[in-house]
């Protein structure tokens, strides 16, 4: 594992944080955005998985109301299936989405049942955020998981209380934008930074032969779409999101304490510094001694406790020094001299950094 880490870590600068990148992978377009839709339905054919009535009486009150709307009177009925389940029902409008195209929709389970395998889902209206419904879901579920139960036990795999339907949902009302109707568009980049949007409005004003991008800050930049001299908005943005910038980044370095991961940077310094590793171990061990009265003899039996402390150091404990403004390629080999783990170098980066000696932003997961 130690070897593999290494390997991965060496290969980083290779990989140039700053390699050319197209502006549609940096940025995102002003209204160019999709939607959030969410409905409440119901899953029907499910092999005895379903919900409990009792302990899920909504699941009954939509059954009862979807009977309704079928011409079924069912009023003062008692219902007791166990192949029906309740279901929230979530699913994201692309953009430019337009009324008849079929998006995905993701099914999960509200109440108690079981699994979702082999079910399928009544018609349901999706409602977006300002409660109008904007598609209509339907269809057989594809499950990822598995559940076995017996009288005794039960084997679970996966999450079969949640499925998808792949374009299961219909387009029935179109979102209000024209885009053609901007006169200016902002660029928003996904991560700030004065240079890299300093660059994009350089590139854009080089590819147009004028000044058509304006900077506004780290995190935004204006596109006059009249100074472009275009046909429409989406024109212009077909021009320019294929343009190629180089992008800068703070230097950053990333570790994940549950897996073991470290992830650098390429610009990544670290200042003169000196670290030293070696591993401690503490040892408790506990022995009671019961100490019982002889025989015949008036007495009780008494637990004695005994312990044993000890404190040993691993031999070979060996200090490395990092010199100044070390690079990655430096840190990663004075680390490996050291002969640590990859958990033992997440505690060194940790140290660097309380020293401040390590230059970069230091996330923890």
């Amino acid at each position: 594992m130690r070897f593999v880490f290494a390997l991965l870590l060496a290969l980083l600068p290779a990989v140039s944080l700053s390699a050319p990148i197209r502006i549609k992978d940096l940025v995102e377009f002003d209204g160019v955005r999709g939607n959030d839709l969410v409905g409440y339905g119901l899953v029907v054919g499910l092999n005895g998985t379903g919900d409990g009535i009792r302990n899920a009486p909504f699941t009954e009150e939509i059954m009862s109301n979807i009977l309704e709307r079928l011409g079924v009177n069912v009023t003062g009925e008692q219902f007791r299936p166990k192949n029906v389940a309740a279901v929230l029902v979530t699913a994201s409008l692309p953009p430019f989405a337009r009324a008849g195209g079929q998006i995905d929709v993701t099914v999960s389970a509200i109440g108690d049942a079981k699994s979702l395998l082999g079910g399928t889902l009544v018609m349901t209206p999706l409602n977006a955020a300002d409660g109008e419904i904007y598609a209509v879901a339907q269809g057989a579920i594809i499950a990822g998981g598995a559940s076995v139960q017996g009288q005794g036990a039960s084997v679970v795999q996966g999450v079969p209380t949640s499925g998808m339907i792949p374009s299961g949902a219909r387009v029935e009302r179109e979102i209000a934008f024209e885009l053609n109707s901007l006169g200016t568009i902002r660029l928003a980049l996904r991560e700030p930074d004065f240079t890299t949007a300093g660059r994009i409005e350089q590139a854009i004003n080089r590819t147009f032969g004028k000044r058509v991008a304006t900077m506004q800050d780290a995190g935004t930049v204006s596109l006059d779409i009249g100074a472009a001299h275009m046909r429409s908005a989406a024109h212009v943005i077909g021009r320019i999101e294929n343009l190629d910038v180089e992008p800068e980044q703070k230097a950053r370095v990333v570790v994940d304490q549950r897996s073991g991961t470290i992830v650098m940077g390429e610009d990544v310094r670290i200042s003169h510094v000196a670290v030293s590793q070696g591993n401690l171990t503490l040892r408790v061990q506990e022995a009671p001694l019961v100490v019982q009265p002889n025989p015949f003899a008036r007495g009780e039996t008494v637990v004695v406790p005994r312990t044993t402390a000890s404190i040993e150091q691993a031999p070979g404990t060996r200090m490395a020094e990092v010199t100044d403004t070390s690079s990655l390629s430096d840190v990663v080999a004075g680390l490996n001299a050291l002969g640590v783990s990859p958990r033992d170098m997440i505690d060194i980066l940790k140290s660097i950094s309380a020293a401040g000696a390590l230059h970069a932003e230091f996330v923890v997961n």
